[in-house]
């Protein structure tokens, strides 16, 4: 028979180590485990004050360095931009949503300082969630630098797609700083990161967005202002060869009396386009219905499309 001793495990040779033992031995291994741990992946032991890259409040550092000079506003910044490395970004709540884009009231301030500014952040959605409609239209006489870029776009592929939302993004940025240095009446771009872009807020006399054209009721001498002002910022459009392309009672802000002109991403080349003329005339059209159902004398619409076709020298 064989012998069942043979098959007993064999116990270690020394002193058998008690439960006060093994809890030492464990408790010496965790701590030893946790401070590899830590050191490795920045986590902080317990009892000492953790140590972060987050502001110290809102939602991030701000982005200003993150643009290069060319993805900045038209020098010179005014005033009230903040450009320090140490500011920070704090996110109010969103303005507005669109089928493109969204529109949100970022707050940018240095920590320990007074300064502070408000500032509308859009951001372009991604390719899956965006609707831009009559994208083609808007998008003839514009190019990409690459031909790669510009064959994608054509097919349709996921690349091209991917390309057509940068577009708009840098689009809008791009014409709000040549129309701002044309002299236009726009919210002055702050910069562009990626699909987001950052602006000047356009406010009201209680620290909200200032209201469309279309939310207002002008009387006599206003609604004629009014009309001065936007034929004064269309002829600025169409001497820089361009029209809005989508404008509307909907995309003209009123800020204490003053219009200006927002919603620019699907600006248009009129001469580029080879249906320049045509955007240039409905846009004149389409505004011009809101004035002349509030007593504006429709002969001033037409003439007004005739002496911008002249100004982009489309005559």
């Amino acid at each position: 028979m064989p012998n069942h001793d043979e098959f007993r495990p064999m116990r270690s040779r020394g002193r058998a180590r008690t439960r006060e033992d093994r809890g030492e031995v464990a408790h010496r291994s965790l701590d030893t485990t946790f401070a590899e741990y830590a050191a490795k992946y920045g986590l902080t032991p317990p009892g000492e004050e953790a140590v972060t890259d987050d502001p110290p409040y809102g939602d991030r550092w701000t982005t200003w360095p993150d643009s290069t000079p060319t993805q900045r506003g038209p020098r010179p910044h005014p005033d009230w931009v903040i450009t320090e490395l140490g500011a920070v970004d704090t996110e109010l709540g969103i303005l507005k949503t669109g089928k493109e884009a969204d529109v949100f009231l970022v707050e940018r301030s240095v920590p320990e300082a007074t300064r502070r500014t408000l500032m509308a952040a859009k951001r372009y959605r991604d390719p899956k969630h965006r609707m831009f409609h009559r994208d083609v239209g808007y998008r003839e006489g514009r190019r990409d630098r690459e031909s790669r870029v510009n064959r994608a776009m054509a097919k349709g592929s996921a690349f091209g797609r991917e390309a057509v939302a940068g577009q708009w993004a840098h689009a809008e940025f791009a014409a709000l700083s040549t129309l701002h240095s044309a002299g236009v009446a726009v919210p002055y771009p702050v910069q562009i990161v990626g699909t987001e872009l950052l602006m000047e807020f356009i406010d009201d006399d209680g620290g909200g967005a200032a209201p469309r054209l279309a939310q207002l009721r002008p009387d006599t001498a206003e609604l004629h202002d009014l009309w001065e002002q936007l034929a004064h910022n269309l002829s600025l459009l169409a001497l820089a060869g361009y029209a809005h392309g989508d404008l509307s009672a909907y995309n003209l802000l009123v800020q204490h009396g003053r219009l200006v002109v927002i919603d620019v991403p699907q600006i248009v080349d009129v001469v580029g386009n080879p249906h320049g003329r045509e955007f240039l005339d409905r846009d004149v059209r389409n505004v011009g219905g809101w004035f002349v159902a509030r007593g504006l004398d429709p002969a001033r619409v037409d003439r007004l499309g005739s002496d911008l076709a002249a100004d982009a020298r489309l005559d």
